[in-house]
């Protein structure tokens, strides 16, 4: 399998800890992929439409997309405990907390991207938006720490786990352990994992 691939990017990171957690990091070829909002990489359209990464070629030539379709497809292919639960109230737990993680990264990415617009273009409304969205799911995680700890590593632990990865990539001026030092202490423990330790964020 190829993945287009960016050390840069958080849901490819997701797919990598996710396939790494399977077993299955051997099996995927990484092609790295540079894209940004405002310059459309010509040479990923034709593979996939939306001209995001991360996106699977898989060995028959078909072709996936989005970080959580890319997941599911490999909980399919190894042999041992599903990442995400086939059914009842544990699958339902960790689909939202999949949820929670991967609207952190998706406000994370957009407020980033204002960010980076040239000064006079900014919106503060928009800036200060994003930053009081963030804030919240991060005390919304705080209170879900100590559930986290206790159940066994899912969908819904990746996707958190690569969020506040990108806080301290892209966002450490928001010192965001303070005042919550329950998913600050879960989140040190989640990270020494051999799944994020190899898929660690590098600006290149």
């Amino acid at each position: 399998m190829k993945l287009y691939w960016s050390s840069r990017s958080p849901f490819v990171r997701k797919v990598m800890i996710f396939a790494h957690e399977c077993g299955l990091a051997a099996r995927i070829e990484c092609e790295r992929t540079l894209v940004a909002m405002s310059k459309p990489n010509a040479a990923l359209l034709p593979v996939n439409p939306t001209g995001k990464i991360p996106t699977l070629v898989l060995d028959d030539g078909s072709v996936l997309y989005d970080s959580a379709v890319i997941c599911e497809y490999l909980d399919s292919l190894h042999a041992g405990r599903r990442l995400f639960p086939e059914n009842g109230p544990a699958r339902w737990t960790a689909l939202r907390r999949h949820a929670l993680g991967n609207n952190l990264t998706d406000n994370l990415m957009l407020w980033r991207n204002e960010m980076l617009r040239p000064q006079p273009q900014q919106s503060p409304e928009i800036l200060a938006a994003f930053e009081l969205k963030v804030r919240n799911t991060v005390a919304a995680l705080d209170h879900e720490a100590a559930a986290l700890a206790n159940d066994p590593v899912g969908i819904g632990h990746v996707a958190i786990g690569c969020a506040l990865g990108y806080i301290d990539f892209r966002f450490a001026h928001l010192v965001w352990r303070s005042g919550h030092d329950r998913i600050a202490g879960w989140y040190e423990t989640f990270a020494q994992r051999p799944s994020m330790v190899q898929t660690v964020h590098v600006d290149q």
